[in-house]
């Protein structure tokens, strides 16, 4: 008999542009767990809502996003790849759960007060509430491993408490999920500045995008922030000049690698020439993905098709959820 498959489950708003960061930092990997778990992967539009209340561009941001996901390597056959609002029952899921969360818990939370500083004439109830949502999103189809980056984690150790005073006032429905990442260590990926991640929407110039042309890209690249170079034999990187090897070894040969970390340990490095072969190379890896997503976007069946489907696949997880929940809290009156 086939062992039932972990169940994971992430997502991703639909702002913005997606980057390298994104690709490194989680796509990559959820192309890698559809085999080994069954994945639920979804474009968080709800939560979007929370910062850009402004609907105008959510379809164009959702098609853009989906296809670049695909393009990335998810297989709507391999995994669910779905939109949030598609699926009603976490909206019902993430009432039931707001019962059991803590105004003074959820005031706690680093993002919503790093949130609320950003946007000090927004501070809605959503952004309050929004791990309660994110932990609908997840306990809707009692998945066991989220892959997330380290700022998510308080969020998913919010959804294990939610999880146990449910299962302790209700009676067991949830597992207990947990932050997970698959395989190797993360590679970190800086902006072009050195002065944090990319980001998909703020400091374009310093973000490398998958839809990004040849020429932007060189151009972003060749702006990137660099110095004299170093003055001692095996100096410490700063962070800036970390960041361009980083892109270099996901970008480029091995021994292309080597050859410029040789140049900078021996002082000899010229920043312009390893400039000109990052680009070159960057542009190498990310065209065949911008041209897959491309051409995946401009299909509109295609596109269609892959939200219906994926619309159909998390529901019918999510009632089954739902149904549990509804039964353990007693809403059966007749």
């Amino acid at each position: 008999m086939n062992k039932k498959k972990e169940i994971v489950l992430s997502g991703i708003r639909p702002t913005g542009f997606v980057h390298l960061g994104n690709y490194f930092g989680a796509i990559r990997n959820w192309a890698n767990m559809q085999d080994e778990f069954d994945c639920y992967f979804c474009v968080v539009d709800w939560h979007s809502l929370t910062t850009h209340p402004d609907t105008k561009e959510l379809k164009p941001n959702v098609a853009r996003l989906l296809s670049e996901l695909i393009g990335s390597g998810l297989d709507p056959d391999k995994c669910v790849l779905y939109i949030q609002s598609d699926v009603p029952e976490i909206a019902e899921l993430y009432l039931y759960l707001n019962m059991l969360a803590y105004k003074g818990e959820l005031e706690k939370t680093a993002t919503f007060k790093d949130k609320v500083r950003m946007q000090p004439g927004n501070s809605n109830a959503g952004l309050l509430t929004y791990p309660v949502l994110q932990a609908a999103d997840i306990l809707i189809h009692r998945a066991v491993k989220v892959p997330v980056g380290k700022d998510q984690e308080q969020h998913i150790e919010m959804t294990r408490n939610f999880a146990e005073r449910f299962n302790y006032r209700y009676g067991e429905v949830f597992p207990k999920p947990y932050a997970f990442n698959y395989g190797e260590a993360l590679i970190k990926i800086m902006s072009l500045d050195g002065s944090g991640k990319m980001s998909k929407s703020e400091n374009q110039m310093n973000t490398i995008y998958l839809a990004d042309d040849d020429e932007m890209l060189r151009n972003k690249i060749m702006k990137a922030k660099t110095d004299s170079g170093p003055t001692m034999p095996n100096a410490a990187k700063p962070d800036y000049i970390q960041g361009l090897f980083n892109l270099m070894k996901v970008a480029s040969a091995d021994e292309v690698v080597k050859k410029f970390e040789a140049d900078f340990n021996n002082c000899s490095i010229r920043y312009g020439e390893m400039k000109k072969q990052l680009a070159e190379d960057m542009i190498k890896f990310i065209t065949p993905i911008r041209a897959r997503s491309e051409a995946i976007r401009n299909d509109d069946k295609y596109m269609m098709q892959v939200m219906e489907q994926g619309a159909a696949k998390a529901r019918a997880s999510a009632k089954v959820t739902l149904q549990l929940v509804r039964d353990a809290m007693g809403f059966k009156y007749y």
